[in-house]
């Protein structure tokens, strides 16, 4: 795939879970002593591209993952996502709480999506956002890139959106999962680092 001129007003930067449950050493993944260098980079490298896209009329949606709080506070939880992250707890990835919130780095978003599993698109409103905006491309980064990141790039594949993958501007706890997932999405979305989409931005009219 190749992205060789950008319209900015119909382009959106979407992050997927730079949120303070998994990147604050108070949030969720924090206290449980779950953390990687690369993921920790990545609001200080995207946050360039969301000023520049912004400076030229783009959005930027922030898509943030979201324990839905039953009575009394308890979250629901999927069986798989429990049985691997077991130190989830209530108030952990609640609406409405610091856990859940953006980063201060990259906040506000110009608009936020909840979203409830990997992909962004599934049971969310990110769909009638980029409508009622005419946004047809994405640029997309976060984490975990073989998680949240693939299955939004795959989703939008299927709905025929351009897509642009932060190639340093994702990353996974793993890195030779996230080389083999850049790798294994080359089909489905153009990959490019945050300074060559920077040069492209810069570039569109």
């Amino acid at each position: 795939m190749s992205l060789d001129v950008l319209n900015p007003a119909r382009t959106g930067l979407l992050t997927i879970d730079l949120q303070n449950d998994f990147l604050h050493p108070e949030g969720a993944y924090g206290r449980a002593g779950q953390g990687a260098p690369a993921i920790a980079a990545l609001p200080e490298r995207i946050k360039p591209v969301v000023e520049a896209l912004r400076a030229k009329g783009g959005t930027y949606l922030s898509a943030q993952f979201t324990l839905v709080p039953g009575p009394g506070g308890e979250p629901l939880i999927a069986p798989h996502l429990k049985q691997l992250r077991p130190f989830l707890t209530k108030g952990d990835f609640a609406p409405g709480g610091f856990g859940h919130s953006l980063v201060d780095t990259l906040a506000p978003a110009d608009y936020t999506v909840e979203k409830v599993a990997y992909s962004a698109f599934y049971q969310t409103r990110l769909e009638y956002i980029m409508r009622a905006l005419e946004i047809d491309t994405l640029i997309v980064g976060g984490i975990v890139t073989n998680g949240g990141v693939a299955s939004t790039l795959r989703d939008a594949h299927l709905r025929n959106i351009e897509t642009i993958l932060l190639s340093d501007g994702s990353a996974a706890f793993n890195d030779d999962v996230h080389k083999a997932t850049l790798t294994s999405l080359g089909t489905v979305t153009q990959v490019m680092t945050c300074a060559e989409t920077l040069a492209l931005i810069g570039a569109a009219s």
